[in-house]
C-alpha cells in the first residue's frame, strides 16, 4: 500500500445554534490524497482504518440529507469518483461545502451534520468509526429532545 504526498485541511464547523450541534471543540480533518485516486481500493482504506483503530466498516456513498453521529467519529475514505459534500447543516453562517474525490478521506468528530449534495455515478467511499468500531446513531436535526440527547452523548465520545 503505497501512500501520496498528504495535504491536510481542517476546519471547525460550530453549532448551528438550531438544529445542529456539530462540534466546537475538535475539527473536521480533510486528508487530500492519501491514496492514488486511481489505484486505490476499499480495502485499502479498511486496512488503514483498522490500523488505526477504526472499524465498524461499511461500503456504499453518502446520504443525501443532513445526519450526524452522536455516539461515534466517522471516518470516510472515497474510492471512486467524487462528491460534493455539505458539513454543518442549513445555516450558511457555519457551514462548508467541500470537494472528496478517490483516494481522499474525511474525519468528521460527532456531532457535526453532514450531506451528499451532489455526486457522479462512481462515487464511494469506506466508512469506519472510532474505537475499533463503536456503535454510532444517527441523527437528523428535528427537534430539541434528539440535539439534548445528542449533546450528553457527543460530551462522552473520546476526544
Amino acid at each position: 500500500m503505497a501512500f501520496n504526498d498528504v495535504k491536510i485541511e481542517t476546519f471547525f464547523v460550530h453549532d448551528d445554534g438550531h438544529f445542529f450541534p456539530n462540534n466546537n471543540h475538535l475539527p473536521v480533518i480533510v486528508y487530500r490524497q492519501v491514496f492514488d485516486g486511481k489505484s486505490v481500493s476499499a480495502s485499502s482504506w479498511e486496512q488503514l482504518f483498522k490500523q488505526n483503530n477504526f472499524g465498524n466498516s461499511w461500503r456504499d456513498g453518502i446520504f443525501s440529507y443532513h445526519h450526524y453521529h452522536s455516539t461515534a467519529h466517522e471516518a470516510l475514505g472515497c474510492y471512486g469518483g467524487r462528491a460534493q459534500v455539505r458539513l454543518g447543516g442549513y445555516n450558511e453562517q457555519v457551514r462548508k461545502d467541500i470537494e472528496l474525490t478517490a483516494g481522499d478521506c474525511i474525519l468528521i468528530p460527532a456531532g457535526v451534520a453532514h450531506k451528499n449534495m451532489q455526486q457522479d455515478n462512481g462515487f464511494s467511499v469506506v466508512g469506519a468509526y472510532d474505537a475499533d468500531g463503536k456503535d454510532y446513531d444517527m441523527n437528523y436535526g428535528k427537534n430539541a429532545e434528539e440535539r439534548s440527547k445528542a449533546e450528553e452523548n457527543i460530551k462522552q465520545v473520546n476526544y
